[in-house]
């Protein structure tokens, strides 16, 4: 048995072992472990499933513009109830207007402007002769030897549209007064002439559109020549003229004026040899 000093040299051994032995440290904390999915994953060189977001070149990283709108549909136009301005429009003794008087204001008066009317209705595109005179009949309240001479002045002038050269008409005129009030009635006059002629021409329903150029712009300008006329009827009485001036003006004028309407009475006719020959 081992004896008591035994046991203290024992005790005594282990203590010194005991102390030359380091104290064993606190465990660190271990990193928590991924999924083993992934930890596979990344052994394999396989890339993850969420993978760092790429840059974009800043022409690519503008937003696209928003795409255009389509137009609206117009809304229909409304019907309205009103008449027009022309069905309201009213002569100067408070009657409304009737057809050609913005024209030739209360229709033709004299043999001149029943004349100009005529050529008018025989050069238009659809010759209106039997209206032209059922129009002056119904002007003038005329008997039926009256609407007798207006057929044959009409066929008189029908037959120098048809055939031949279209010659100037200027009617024949009275001296005119050397003074304002004498300027101011001839170029009324003539305005009303020109008037009768377009009225004519409104009568037949010609087109303008189907005419060549030429005589488009012929009728334009007999047009104008008109509206000049108007102003100087209307405007006020100078303080000093030439009198003598003003009528060789208007000479001229007159002239000017006739070669337009002639050129609409050949254009016209020109116009009807063409329907004629594609009719046929």
């Amino acid at each position: 048995m081992p004896t008591a000093s035994s046991r203290k040299k024992a005790k005594g051994k282990s203590s010194a072992r005991s102390a030359k032995r380091p104290a064993r440290s606190a465990k660190a904390p271990q990193k928590r472990k991924g999924p083993p999915e992934a930890a596979k994953a990344g052994s394999r060189g396989v890339a993850p499933a969420i993978q760092p977001a790429q840059k974009v070149p800043a022409a690519q990283a503008q937003p696209a513009p928003p795409a255009p709108k389509p137009a609206p549909k117009p809304a229909a136009p409304k019907r309205s109830s009103r008449k027009s301005a022309l069905a309201q429009r009213r002569g100067p003794d408070g009657r409304p207007l009737q057809p050609g008087d913005i024209l030739i204001p209360a229709g033709v008066q004299g043999s001149d402007e029943i004349q100009y009317l005529l050529r008018g209705c025989v050069a238009a595109e659809r010759p209106g002769i039997e209206p032209g005179i059922e129009e002056v009949m119904a002007r003038r309240s005329g008997s039926d030897e009256d609407r007798s001479a207006l057929k044959e002045q009409a066929d008189v002038l029908a037959k120098r549209f048809e055939g031949g050269s279209i010659e100037p008409l200027l009617p024949a005129r009275p001296p005119a007064r050397r003074n304002f009030q004498g300027v101011v009635e001839r170029a009324k006059h003539r305005r009303r002439e020109i008037g009768a002629f377009l009225r004519g021409l409104d009568i037949g329903r010609t087109e303008t559109s189907h005419m060549d150029s030429h005589g488009e712009a012929s009728l334009q300008s007999l047009m104008e020549w008109a509206a000049r006329l108007e102003n100087l009827a209307e405007a006020d009485e100078p303080g000093q003229a030439d009198y003598a001036q003003f009528h060789r003006g208007l000479d001229q004028l007159e002239n000017t004026t006739e070669a337009l309407i002639i050129d609409v009475e050949q254009t016209l006719r020109r116009l009807r040899d063409r329907i004629r020959a594609s009719s046929s």
